[in-house]
């Protein structure tokens, strides 16, 4: 039995939760979330809690129940603070621009990187190498950071690249002449 799952998540007064057919609306002030679980676990809402339950004597259901409970407490917390990564870039020539919806980023490429700023995820750009990714959905926040990170990752001889904030990247040391 997973001792997460026991837990009930309380509703702050601003969150509206609803289920309907094992899919969790989560609405706040930040946006709205929606997730979809497998029928192993029983969702209910009653008086400013959500609890959960296994709804057969599985190991996949009790292992799925605890992690419903913990996916609806990042929903809620979406919902309510948001989420946000923030991205640097080092290089020289490497830059990032707003286009609308779109995020312009010069990698150092022979062409720009055109990327899609996906619904409910807001990108903002300062000194054209700070990126701050914000959004309600926990995990579309990381995906969108991590599509980011993925056009050029941080290279260990000089540095360049695209690296999460507070990220280590292990330097190596280059050839020598004998």
């Amino acid at each position: 039995m997973s001792r997460i799952g026991k837990q009930p998540v309380p509703i702050p007064d601003k969150v509206k939760v609803t289920v309907t057919n094992g899919t969790v609306l989560v609405e706040g002030p930040k946006g709205k979330v929606q997730k979809t679980f497998a029928s192993a676990v029983k969702v209910t809402v009653a008086d400013k809690k959500v609890t959960f339950a296994p709804t057969e004597e599985t190991r996949f259901a009790n292992a799925m129940y605890g992690t419903a409970r913990s996916i609806v407490a990042g929903m809620v917390k979406g919902v309510t603070d948001g989420y946000m990564k923030e991205l640097e870039i080092q290089g020289v020539g490497f830059k990032a621009n707003l286009k609308g919806k779109q995020l312009d980023l010069a990698l150092g490429y022979s062409h720009p990187i055109l990327m899609d700023i996906p619904e409910g995820i807001k990108v903002t750009v300062t000194d054209q190498t700070k990126l701050k990714v914000e959004g309600a959905d926990k995990q579309l926040v990381g995906a969108v950071t991590a599509e980011i990170r993925s056009y050029y990752p941080p290279e260990p001889y000089k540095g360049k690249g695209v690296r999460i904030v507070g990220e280590r990247v292990r330097r190596k040391e280059g050839k020598t002449v004998a």
